[in-house]
């Protein structure tokens, strides 16, 4: 049971994890648009009133199953603050395209399509992904100018747009070229050949 959750609560939070399983499983076996929400629920194993309990539409548990894995993250750098920068900085881009990856090519497009236009999703919590991104790769290169391990001149918004560039660049290709590529094998090329070099002029001595 999860701590400071009622049995009904908890009961709740395993249907819908049940229901987020059942769909993962479902599109990377057979794609987005192949499946429906009785699909979904009778490979969960409940009715099929109760999918609405927890979402509105089949889009929706597209957005669940391609966030959550990318809350993980933040906790692991926090316990990566002695580590070297461009360490922790291939963490997090390795972990991105790890859970890219992991969701699987139908889900990567089918969510493409969901938030390319933000302004067409009002209702879409992930409208903001981007952004949300943007913001989590700022604070780690604004925490490592205050904690001394890079110089204050250091260009963090234009660094920040090059990765994010760089990884959605990565995902996108990824899906373009109907999966031709590892997108993790490149993204560990990327980072040992790019890295070092992008940050290098702007490591101090703590690093």
């Amino acid at each position: 049971m999860e701590k400071g959750m009622t049995n009904r609560q908890n009961a709740a939070l395993q249907t819908k994890r049940k229901l987020i399983a059942a769909a993962l499983e479902l599109i990377k076996r057979n794609g987005f648009n192949a499946i429906n929400v009785e699909d979904i629920t009778r490979e969960a194993g409940v009715a099929k009133g109760t999918f609405y309990t927890y979402f509105k539409r089949k889009e929706d548990i597209v957005l669940e199953i391609s966030r959550a894995p990318f809350a993980e993250i933040g906790d692991e750098l926090e316990a990566m603050r002695a580590l070297p920068l461009v360490e922790k900085l291939t963490h997090y881009v390795r972990r991105f395209m790890q859970c890219v990856q992991f969701c699987g090519i139908h889900i990567c497009r089918q969510w493409t399509r969901d938030v390319l236009d933000p302004n067409e999703v009002p209702e879409n919590k992930d409208a903001q992904k981007w952004q949300y991104d943007v913001d989590m790769l700022q604070n780690i290169l604004k925490n490592a100018v205050q904690n001394g391990e890079l110089k204050k001149n250091t260009p963090i918004d234009l660094f920040t747009h090059i990765l994010i560039c760089q990884m959605y660049g990565m995902m996108t290709s990824w899906c373009m070229s109907d999966g031709k590529f590892d997108p993790l094998d490149w993204t560990e090329k990327f980072c040992a050949a790019q890295l070092p070099a992008l940050f290098g002029p702007y490591l101090t001595a703590k690093n």
